[in-house]
């Protein structure tokens, strides 16, 4: 299913888009009431998501899309997104003339970051350059996950069953301001720089780990083109690493990092300017599109 995050007369609704793709069905209306989807995320039952499943399939009803404004599927996350850098082999190899040696070559460890998020940009919204501090706006397409349960000193091989869903998001950074502080929390947390959605595709939609296809176009050129399956480290390696040591909660957003592709990357690197449309898309999640401001 896909679920999605919308306001309607006012109201921010968790709700279901129609299999036609036409409508947006509130979760209530399918026998399942939560306030907002990281909460749906971190409670909601198997059999709840069956209920809901079977009674989409003969659901008559809904709200022309039309007539909502889709938000981001978690609009405030109530924790920072942790990310994961430079985890694909072309990206790294990319990040090298930037970045320092030390970012290419063999990556025996994963790199660990946070993403401060006071509110995800929508599909269609605007991203705020922060033109007057940031002379280097940068994007990166990313697959994201949301956690399902508490997970303590998880196995990899049971990964799977505390991912709940797949979401999209665009790891804007303000590479200036990234590598000017020598770590990347400020240059990737400025307001406006977590596009997400536009929607959350329950897990059963996929095989586990998910094999898709991602891609990023700026303008309408293609810039990234890779696949989820050429992680240097997957899903199941991140979800058994992080929770060795303290616990993931429920609900919490994790990103797994962008292929190559991206403006520094490019001699001479080719950075967002006001006007530009990024579009990232990830295979059976759907497009995030966004203008810069």
């Amino acid at each position: 299913m896909k679920l999605i995050t919308f306001l309607y007369n006012s109201e921010e609704i968790v709700g279901v888009i129609t299999p036609d793709g036409q409508k947006a069905v509130p979760c209530s209306e399918l026998g399942v009431n939560y306030p907002d989807m990281e909460t749906l995320a971190a409670h909601i039952s198997d059999e709840e998501l069956c209920v809901m499943k079977e009674r989409l399939s003969e659901f008559t009803g809904g709200i022309s899309l039309t007539e909502v404004k889709i938000l981001a599927p978690v609009p405030r996350p109530s924790r920072d997104i942790i990310c994961l850098g430079v985890n694909f082999k072309d990206h790294a190899e990319e990040s090298v003339g930037v970045m320092g040696a030390e970012y290419g070559g063999e990556r025996k460890y994963p790199i660990y970051f946070a993403k401060h998020v006071n509110e995800a940009v929508p599909c269609g919204d605007y991203i705020n350059g922060h033109f007057d501090i940031v002379t280097e706006l940068d994007y990166e397409a990313e697959m994201a996950f949301i956690v399902r349960k508490d997970a303590v000193n998880v196995k990899a091989e049971n990964a799977g069953e505390y991912v709940f869903g797949y979401t999209i998001m665009n790891d804007v950074s303000a590479r200036c301001i990234q590598m000017r502080h020598k770590q990347w929390f400020r240059g990737k947390s400025f307001d406006g720089f977590a596009p997400m959605g536009p929607c959350l595709v329950t897990a059963d939609e996929f095989e586990f780990p998910p094999k898709l296809d991602i891609s990023c176009k700026v303008n309408g050129e293609l810039r990234q083109k890779s696949n989820t399956a050429l992680y240097i480290h997957n899903i199941p390696y991140a979800i058994e690493e992080l929770s060795s040591g303290m616990v993931i909660k429920a609900g919490t957003i994790i990103s797994m990092g962008t292929p190559g592709g991206v403006g520094m990357g490019f001699k001479p690197p080719k950075y967002l300017k006001s006007g530009d449309v990024i579009e990232c898309e990830v295979q059976g999640i759907g497009k995030l599109v966004n203008e810069v401001k």
